[in-house]
């Protein structure tokens, strides 16, 4: 892959999961593994499953059966706990931080890598990933991002690609070729980062997604020698700002 400029990210899947600390206990009487492992490995099994149906945002069923089935729940309570889940997972359970990504973000942020986040939300976005200890908009105790877009404030989501036309006024002077997006779904992130321009990157640490057509990477660390650190374009340090509703 190209070096690029600067990075954008999902959210979901990327930063923080659906809490298996919640999940975990949720699902055990229905035979499901509570490990932290096993709850981490079923999201992205649910994305795989999600992204092969075409799923939009608002079709959570065939993650839901993945999910429950990943973590071990037997197939005579599959249903039943996949309807438990989808009652459970909702935004403010999308809340516990990936400590690898956290890691791998501080790192870039070290290297002065412009970023920000795009996100299909509702409304919360900002505040969980700054209570998570992930990052914030601005300058503060965590890493900064220029900008973060939450779906619901702008009434556009992925994968419409004018959702990114919201981000990427706070990285004037960079080619949208050369700004890297990086999300866990091939439906929302792939293909509206692929339509807006930019040079989408697939989250995919369990290569469930092994034919595919673009790129991935295992981890956030694998972004670390794909990042240019030639100074900032002159006009690319806007001010950072939140999306409020149109």
């Amino acid at each position: 892959m190209t070096q690029f400029d600067a990075i954008l990210f999902d959210a979901g899947g990327i930063f923080l999961l659906p809490d298996p600390t919640v999940l975990g206990p949720l699902l055990a009487p229905y035979g499901g593994d509570p490990t932290l492992e096993a709850h981490v490995r079923a999201h992205y099994r649910g994305m795989a499953v999600k992204s092969v149906s075409g799923a939009g945002e608002n079709f959570w069923d065939e993650y839901n059966l993945a999910y429950v089935e990943s973590v071990g729940v037997p197939e005579h309570d599959v249903e039943y706990a996949a309807n438990v889940l989808e009652r459970t997972r909702n935004a403010f359970v999308w809340r516990w931080p990936i400590p690898e990504s956290v890691a791998a973000l501080g790192e870039l942020a070290t290297l002065d890598v412009p970023m920000g986040v795009v996100s299909n939300a509702s409304g919360q976005i900002e505040e969980v990933l700054a209570r998570s200890g992930v990052c914030q908009l601005g300058d503060g105790r965590h890493p900064s991002m220029r900008v973060i877009v939450d779906s619901h404030l702008v009434d556009v989501a992925k994968p419409d690609p004018r959702i990114f036309e919201f981000a990427l006024s706070y990285f004037s002077g960079i080619e949208r070729s050369r700004i890297a997006y990086v999300g866990d779904s091939v439906t929302m992130d792939i293909g509206g980062g692929r339509a807006a321009g930019l040079h989408p990157i697939l989250l995919d640490p369990y290569d469930d997604h092994p034919d595919a057509d673009f790129a991935r990477i295992t981890s956030l660390w694998d972004l670390i020698p794909l990042v240019s650190c030639e100074p900032t374009p002159a006009g690319a340090g806007a001010p950072t700002g939140r999306q409020s509703r149109r």
